[in-house]
């Protein structure tokens, strides 16, 4: 079995269906989804019902990243809300028809998301984790927004974490972590980027 990881599609789904097309899928391989798959690009209804799709043909995780948090409480926060207005909501609104819409078509996904997904060597997660606590101990702000904290310091997971969130011209790779956000949706020409894993522990990037 294989695990492939895709993070922050961005409304962009030219993007993800060009990445999809140059994946050799097989029916085993196990898709896990990392969040911000809405804002800023226009399609974000679309990517969400793709990425829904998926589920028919293979395994599928998918985790919640900060753009679906701050949607999931923009009207019983002002500051989520503020976030949701102003990195991109307004893009997804449109390919909806309105708020309201969001989640009539796609709430029930949008609730199901999970904050990670922990298997015998990884730790996939939207941003990362607060390296002073343990995973059982985390905030759930941090695993969706986290940055610099968790990427330049050690964690003591015995599991490799992928990561996104934080977007890098290349996939940011160290000793203990992953991160392969490349800043699709943000910037024209990012890529949209998978991470495939086998289980030899073989990391192979492929992009859109």
């Amino acid at each position: 079995m294989r695990y492939i990881a895709i993070t922050d599609i961005h409304g962009e789904v030219e993007k993800l269906e060009s990445l999809l097309s140059k994946l050799d899928i097989k029916k085993d391989d196990k898709f896990v989804f990392m969040g911000d798959y809405i804002d800023r690009g226009a399609n974000s209804r679309a990517v969400i019902d793709k990425v829904i799709e998926q589920s028919n043909y293979n395994e599928c995780v998918y985790l919640i990243g900060s753009h679906e948090y701050a949607l999931m409480h923009a009207k019983s926060d002002d500051y989520y809300q503020f976030l949701f207005d102003n990195y991109g909501g307004p893009a997804t609104e449109k390919s909806y028809g309105g708020f309201n819409n969001i989640f009539k078509i796609h709430g029930d996904f949008f609730k199901s998301l999970k904050f990670y997904y922990l298997t015998d060597k990884y730790l996939f997660v939207h941003a990362g984790i607060n390296p002073d606590y343990p995973l059982e101990k985390q905030n759930e702000v941090d695993l969706v927004y986290i940055r610099g904290k968790f990427i330049y310091s050690k964690h003591n997971l015995p599991q490799k974490i992928i990561f996104g969130h934080t977007e890098f011209d290349k996939p940011y790779i160290d000793e203990g972590k992953i991160g392969i956000d490349l800043g699709c949706g943000k910037y024209p020409h990012a890529k949209l980027c998978a991470l495939i894993l086998d289980e030899n522990g073989k990391e192979e990037f492929v992009y859109s």
